[in-house]
């Protein structure tokens, strides 16, 4: 079993939940500001800069399913002994890298989207809540579509490697 590779593939494999944790912090951080900033203008809308301001926290769990997922198999690997070569490591370090981008420039852009809503919660009076919820879900697609990507190709990965 090569180590370097082992090691590069629990390096990718921690690299979505590092990616889901810093976009969540910039993603709230934005929202956070937005927030307090409008409920200093009209304390009626803690409501909706509550649901808004909770949106980038979701990446955070895709980044968690993606790395548990990929640690199982790593870890099944290892327990079995099994072959495990450097362009399986390299694979897995490549899913890791691609988990990592789309969960955090997904929660910190989803961010920015919510916080430009909660800007304008006093002006409109809270009517802009839920058309910023849904242009928000479009930043949180592009989470949802990494987590699926990356567990679509760990399963490619792992029909090759034949565990």
């Amino acid at each position: 079993m090569d180590q370097l590779a082992i090691g590069l593939a629990y390096l990718g494999a921690v690299l979505p939940q590092i990616g889901g944790l810093a976009g969540s912090c910039i993603g709230v951080l934005r929202t956070g500001r937005a927030g307090t900033a409008a409920l200093a203008e009209d304390p009626t809308q803690f409501r909706n800069v509550y649901m808004l301001a909770a949106l980038p926290i979701t990446q955070t769990f895709y980044g968690l399913i993606v790395m548990l997922q990929l640690i199982m198999l790593l870890n099944t690997v290892v327990s079995k002994n099994a072959a495990f070569e450097l362009w399986s490591g390299l694979a897995i370090l490549g899913l890791g890298l691609v988990g990592l981008a789309a969960e955090l420039l997904s929660a910190a852009f989803q961010g920015s989207i919510a916080a430009a809503g909660i800007a304008e919660l006093p002006r409109t009076k809270g009517k802009i809540t839920f058309h910023n919820l849904i242009l928000a879900v479009y930043a949180e697609l592009i989470g949802i579509l990494g987590m699926v990507f990356c567990i679509v190709g760990l399963t490619l990965i792992r029909g090759v490697m034949g565990v």
